[in-house]
């Protein structure tokens, strides 16, 4: 990487189809171009659903990236992934079944409110899902003024548990 690169968190998660190795093929996806580069992985977790509860259980990773793509960019090349491994965001309920999402959690310290990109990612802090596998691999890292660790310890984690 340059040094233009920003550091970037993403979250990713799916319940329908090999979704863990869905993720991993995801990761690869995003490295092509070598304008992404993950730099740290957390665990597979299983998570229970979340905003639709009559649905299989969650498989949710969260990664550290380097990229030197612009947040714009960086959506639309997550968005573009996501179609490849067959993700219709337009298809079913809003927070239904899914083989992919991927979501930026953070682009830096960047805060933006745009038309389909909102930074940091306007519900970080109360997904548990999200919080379990970020806090495995960056505890300490401040977002929009708030740890990590700290957000995560006023979330029930119940049902949340890492994939053996």
């Amino acid at each position: 990487m340059t040094a233009a690169a920003v550091d970037t968190i993403l979250g990713l998660g799916g319940n329908l189809g090999d979704v863990p190795a869905t993720l991993d093929r995801a990761l690869a996806l995003l490295a092509e171009g070598g304008s992404v580069q993950i730099v740290r992985a957390s665990s597979d977790w299983l998570t229970p659903p979340w905003g639709l509860a009559d649905q299989p259980t969650f498989v949710n990773r969260c990664v550290l990236v380097e990229t030197t793509l612009t947040p714009r960019a960086l959506l639309e090349t997550v968005l573009g992934v996501e179609r490849r491994l067959g993700r219709v965001r337009e298809a079913g309920p809003r927070w239904g079944p899914r083989p992919i999402d991927i979501d930026i959690l953070a682009y830096d310290d960047v805060t933006l409110d745009e038309p389909g990109l909102v930074l940091p990612h306007p519900r970080l802090f109360e997904r548990a899902f999200v919080l379990v596998p970020l806090a495995e691999i960056a505890p300490d890292r401040v977002i929009a003024g708030r740890r990590v660790r700290d957000a995560l310890a006023e979330l029930d984690t119940g049902g949340i548990v890492r994939r053996a």
